[in-house]
C-alpha cells in the first residue's frame, strides 16, 4: 500500500506539470521493486488557502506525503526516500533557483491493524 498524497500552493500551476510530477513519483516508487503496480497511488492537492514563511507571493511548496504497509527495512525505506526526492528535485531544478521553493517529503509506516483496504485492481494485474 504506497500512497503518495502531493500538496501544493496554488501559485505553482503555472511552473509545475503536476500530472508529469504524478507520474514520475508513480514511476519512481515502482521502480524501487518494494511495492506491487497495483498498490500505488499518487494523487495531488492544490492549496488555494497558504501562509508561507514571509508571504511573499510568489512564495511556493511541494509537500509529499508517503504512507506505507509494514514489512519493509529501514535500509529500504530510507533508498525509497531518497529516490523519490532526488528524482522530484531534479524536475523542479528551476525552482530552487528562486529564493522562494520548499519541497518536503515523509514516510510513515500504516498501522495495519488499524487500516482497512478492498482492491479489485490486485486480481486484475496479477492474471487472475
Amino acid at each position: 500500500m504506497p500512497h503518495m498524497a502531493i500538496e501544493y500552493s496554488a501559485n505553482l500551476d503555472e511552473t509545475v506539470d503536476i500530472q508529469g510530477l504524478c507520474t514520475l513519483v508513480a514511476d519512481t516508487i515502482l521502480e524501487t521493486g518494494l511495492f506491487e503496480i497495483g498498490a500505488i497511488r499518487v494523487r495531488a492537492f492544490r492549496a488555494e488557502a497558504y501562509a508561507i514563511a514571509d508571504r511573499l507571493p510568489q512564495n511556493g511548496f511541494i509537500d509529499m506525503n508517503f504512507r506505507i504497509g509494514k514489512g519493509r527495512t529501514a535500509e529500504e525505506k530510507k533508498r525509497t526516500g531518497e529516490a523519490i526526492f532526488a528524482a522530484v528535485s531534479q524536475r523542479l531544478v528551476p525552482l530552487f533557483a528562486t529564493p522562494h521553493f520548499a519541497l518536503s517529503l515523509e514516510i510513515r509506516e500504516i498501522d495495519a491493524e488499524l487500516s482497512w483496504k478492498k482492491n479489485a485492481i490486485h486480481p486484475r494485474l496479477r492474471g487472475k
